[in-house]
């Protein structure tokens, strides 16, 4: 039904009877690609400028594989989130071009897009267990176009260590905060900078902690204008959202 309708509006075009803005209006209306198990959505790059991104966890390795063999035609990168060694193989089966980012737990397969951006997205963490989440929030920004730089270990813990960087922090167009515990490193960060930042809680803590929803808490009611705060160890979300508002940079 899909190639029929692109058909159609190709024929329109060439035609003269309907305009190239028209018909790219058309096609993000058009329907997915199913598949049975899943419906690949082939157009949301149209709508949203960036491909639909797979989540691999609770997927069959067959099925991630069978997701990105039919979404190879229509996209030049294709990005698997919390993917293991195990889905990176399964995937080297149908394409060779394919990296795996172990410590993000991703898979990149295709080309990496240039750097579409002038502002640079800085990704700040905590502590160094909270380094998954960086990268999760990293692989997603850098492969959606976007200068990616990152600040590793500068919790309140010893919070010099954020002031000695604070250069970096102002250079910065959007600021990612990755943290655990008690979470309270975003609004310490919020306070420095007039830059937007995204907050991270991640489940990294003692038993109080309760698994990342004391530093969510923390995040929420924050008393620092200009946070945002996304789900508990979602560096996909905060690096996608990130990328979105950075790309207003021109």
């Amino acid at each position: 039904m899909n190639r029929e309708k692109i058909a159609k509006l190709l024929e329109d075009v060439r035609s003269g009877a309907m305009g190239v803005d028209k018909a790219m209006e058309g096609l993000k209306s058009l329907p997915y690609d199913d598949l049975g198990f899943a419906k690949i959505d082939t157009h949301r790059s149209i709508r949203t400028g960036f491909p639909e991104v797979i989540f691999c966890e609770g997927k069959t390795t067959d099925q991630v594989r069978e997701i990105v063999r039919r979404m190879l035609p229509q996209t030049s990168v294709i990005l698997g989130m919390r993917a293991g060694e195990d889905v990176f193989r399964a995937v080297r089966e149908v394409t060779d071009r394919v990296e795996y980012r172990r410590e993000a737990r991703a898979i990149v397969v295709g080309e990496k897009p240039e750097c579409k951006s002038k502002g640079m997205i800085l990704i700040v963490s905590a502590g160094t267990a909270d380094l998954p989440v960086v990268e999760e929030a990293a692989v997603t920004a850098e492969v959606m176009g976007n200068r990616v730089e990152k600040l590793f270990d500068v919790g309140v813990a010893g919070v010099h260590r954020l002031i000695g960087n604070r250069e970096k922090l102002v250079q910065a167009n959007v600021i990612v905060v990755v943290a655990g515990m008690e979470g309270a490193l975003p609004s310490v960060v919020g306070g420095l900078v007039d830059k937007p930042v995204i907050a991270v809680p991640t489940s990294v803590g003692y038993g109080a902690n309760f698994s990342g929803l004391s530093a969510l808490l923390t995040m929420l009611t924050s008393c620092v204008p200009g946070i945002g705060v996304v789900n508990i160890d979602n560096g996909f979300g905060a690096g996608y959202l990130a990328g979105m508002i950075n790309r207003l940079s021109g």
